[in-house]
């Protein structure tokens, strides 16, 4: 079996082919699924989360992959429609809730209740996830061209705080200042960046996993390197 030297320079897959438009569609699905289940606030003995803390960390693991893989660009592009997606499904549903409600259905304000506050929730995630998944992918980036293809925990960590760290601040913020006040705003986003970041960091090697599958099998990747 013959040995694959390590290339001496960052290498990334072309976006042409291959696996990156289901990475992508993976991405922003879990990106629009989060937002609705992120509506619900969630103990946890004295914790508090949101509904999205069960599926948004795959989002940052998954544009770990696309900026690891694929480039800035690619991920970038990801991010614009994932952005786009998230913001057309909050119109959705802002102009569903304002429809007049049919003849026998009365659950107009149950649905006011839950999905009427998700156009708030899903500002505030679509301006958390720009700013942070932007650089988180930047970060990442940055860091393979002074470390090309050794030490990639490095670069997962590395933008995983820089990036979750961004994105909580600025969601916590946006969308439940005001509901949650004083200690239990600050639980609140303490609780949620360390659980995001730390789920990161458990799914570690998963990530590996995922990763080197996709560069073994993407012709353009192992050309390249």
């Amino acid at each position: 079996m013959t040995n694959i030297q390590k290339p001496n320079h960052p290498v990334y897959a072309s976006t042409t082919s291959g696996y990156y438009p289901v990475i992508m569609a993976v991405f922003v699905s879990l990106l629009v699924i989060s937002n609705i289940g992120a509506v619900k606030l969630i103990s946890v003995g004295p914790l508090i989360l949101d509904g999205g803390a069960f599926l948004f960390p795959l989002v940052y693991i998954t544009g770990d992959i696309l900026s690891e893989v694929y480039g800035f660009k690619a991920a970038r592009k990801a991010i614009f429609v994932g952005f786009a997606m998230a913001t057309l499904a909050a119109v959705t549903f802002w102009l569903v809730q304002l429809s007049p409600p049919g003849g026998g259905w009365d659950n107009q304000e149950a649905y006011e209740a839950i999905l009427g506050f998700v156009p708030r929730i899903v500002f505030a995630s679509v301006c958390g996830f720009l700013v942070g998944q932007l650089l988180n992918s930047y970060v990442l980036v940055k860091i393979k061209a002074r470390t090309n293809e050794g030490s990639l925990w490095v670069r997962l960590i590395g933008s995983t705080l820089v990036g979750e760290l961004a994105d909580t601040v600025v969601f916590c913020t946006i969308a439940f200042y005001g509901v949650i006040t004083g200690g239990d705003f600050l639980n609140y986003v303490i609780v949620g960046y360390l659980y995001k970041t730390l789920l990161e960091v458990v799914m570690l090697p998963v990530t590996y996993r995922v990763i080197a599958h996709v560069k073994a099998n993407e012709p353009t990747y192992v050309a390249a390197s």
